[in-house]
């Protein structure tokens, strides 16, 4: 859902990250507009996740600095930075739902620590997340009886649990086969669409990139800074970077997989139209 002419609501300055002697990055600027895609990317040991990391609060930077919504997150408190959260989301790369609790149980967790709602209304609230990630009717199923797409599936539906107007994640694809990778990116460009929520996303994966980015940064691990930023479409065609262009057109994005993504689309959209949209098993 691109706004063209969307504010920013991430926005970062010269952002350094170093680990003892060990510098991951170094002056990295950006900003992610309301309501876009958008995608970090680049080579293994870049810093991606790292970045990612910065984004959420988890780790403090050496320098500059990062604002959410117009809060500088470097310089809050443990306390502050709990009020920041309750506005993000975030999908951790194996779902990171727990394995003792049921998929309901694993949504409501966020619900019952940061609102006073009636447990009447988290159960709706829970059911409506499901619903929302075609997992209707899997409430009481706990991780282990799903498949991995499910349990990634699961996680999303955790992380909008408090409706959070920015989501973060970290290689949601990762793991998954063909066909799921696929139906997570439908379901994560649909939700986009539908809600408007800004969503920041690590991957490398190229096809993913194309199907679903309005805009990527891309990092690179020896000069510890951004190397390429805007449309993937167009970097592709354009490009004079040689790291750029290699990884742009290091494989053509395949008609197979454009043709699994419509063909689920339209399965998707009948489903959902037929039934309501009930879960289904992969």
């Amino acid at each position: 859902m691109k706004l063209p002419d969307a504010e920013p609501i991430i926005i970062v300055e010269h952002l350094r990250a170093e680990f003892g002697d060990n510098l991951v990055f170094q002056d990295v600027s950006f900003q992610v507009k309301r309501g876009e895609i958008f995608v970090i990317l680049g080579g293994s040991g870049c810093g991606k996740t790292t970045l990612l990391k910065h984004l959420i609060g988890l780790y403090r930077p050496t320098a500059g600095r990062v604002l959410v919504n117009g809060v500088d997150i470097v310089a809050q408190d443990p306390e502050q930075m709990e009020q920041v959260r309750k506005g993000t989301g975030m999908l951790f790369q194996a779902g990171a739902l727990f394995g003792s609790m049921t998929l309901a149980e694993n949504i409501s967790v966020p619900l019952q620590q940061y609102t006073r709602l009636s447990q009447e209304s988290i159960d709706l609230i829970v059911r409506m997340k499901l619903s929302l990630v075609n997992l209707s009717g899997y409430e009481n199923h706990l991780p282990e009886e799903i498949s991995g797409g499910m349990k990634k599936r699961a996680g999303l539906a955790r992380a909008m649990a408090l409706d959070p107007p920015i989501l973060f994640f970290d290689e949601p694809s990762a793991g998954l086969d063909p066909v799921s990778a696929v139906e997570l990116d439908l379901l994560i460009k649909g939700l986009n669409a539908a809600l408007g929520t800004t969503m920041v996303i690590v991957t490398h994966e190229l096809q993913s990139i194309y199907l679903i980015a309005d805009r990527i940064i891309m990092l690179d691990k020896e000069t510890k800074g951004i190397i390429a930023e805007g449309d993937p479409r167009e970097l592709r065609d354009t490009a004079t970077d040689p790291k750029v262009a290699n990884f742009f057109n290091r494989r053509p994005v395949g008609e197979e997989y454009l043709r699994l993504a419509a063909k689920l689309h339209l399965e998707m959209a009948s489903a959902a139209a037929g039934s309501g949209g009930g879960g289904n098993g992969r």
